[in-house]
């Protein structure tokens, strides 16, 4: 191939890259826990809203599962940070114990099942998250600890913050099914929140999206689906902070 056909060419793919960069939109919403009919909760963080195609629209390829910034899923002080984590399918979650005793993190529900068994204090163990689907992560000694891992086959997604604004930046125009998560809303009231929209070039937006909040969830049953032993001090798996 000559020098000049090979600039023609390089040119022709620069400006196809360009082009398929200037279409995509970034798509905006905003959303309102509700306590009742008309009280705002003060926190909206941690609301979930992603889209899938339902027209064949090509979406850009999803992040590379073996990313050098793998997620984590951090325990410390008794608790997972964050505690709403979304990764692409495919993605390798590490799940390093920061606490100065012992942890056995476990999921038995929706997504993905397991049981990472108990490991201590400075180490960390691995879950593949391969399909699809919403994690409800425990752990198995301390009761209190409690995080979702949500794996998803788009990279079309955003996690409200604590004003509930949400940000999908990056979104080929296109007909999408939006589907929205809460932690604390009943799984009839997020179905119904489905549905489908249209992205076009520039900017769109959800506008305003309202939340009705379920009672908080039930007390939670251990790996073995019994009630929680308070801890003792005789037990190595424990040691007060």
């Amino acid at each position: 191939m000559t020098k000049p056909h090979s600039l023609i060419v390089l040119t022709a793919l620069v400006t196809l890259a360009g082009l398929a960069c200037a279409q995509q939109t970034t798509v905006t919403a905003t959303v309102a826990v509700m306590n009742g009919k008309k009280t705002k909760a003060r926190d909206a963080s941690n609301v979930v809203i992603w889209l899938t195609p339902t027209d064949g629209t090509v979406i850009s390829p999803l992040p590379a599962a073996q990313s050098f910034l793998r997620p984590r899923l951090v325990q410390k002080d008794k608790s997972f940070e964050p505690h709403v984590l979304v990764v692409p399918v495919g993605s390798l979650v590490q799940f390093p114990n920061r606490d100065p005793f012992f942890h056995n993190v476990f999921s038995l529900f929706e997504g993905k099942r397991f049981d990472l068994g108990l490991y201590e204090a400075g180490s960390t163990r691995d879950v593949l998250f391969d399909k699809p689907g919403i994690s409800y992560i425990f752990c198995n000694i301390h009761a209190e600890m409690s995080a979702v891992v949500i794996a998803l086959n788009t990279p079309y997604y955003g996690i409200s913050d604590r004003r509930g604004q949400v940000l999908i930046p990056g979104v080929t125009p296109g007909r999408y099914a939006m589907r929205v998560w809460y932690e604390g809303a009943l799984p009839d009231t997020l179905s119904m929140m489905t549905k489908e929209i249209t992205v076009s070039g520039g900017s769109s937006t959800f506008g305003l999206l309202r939340i009705p909040a379920a009672n908080p969830p039930q007390e939670h049953k251990n790996l073995y689906g019994r009630d929680y032993t308070p801890p003792s001090p005789a037990n190595p798996t424990y040691v007060h902070p």
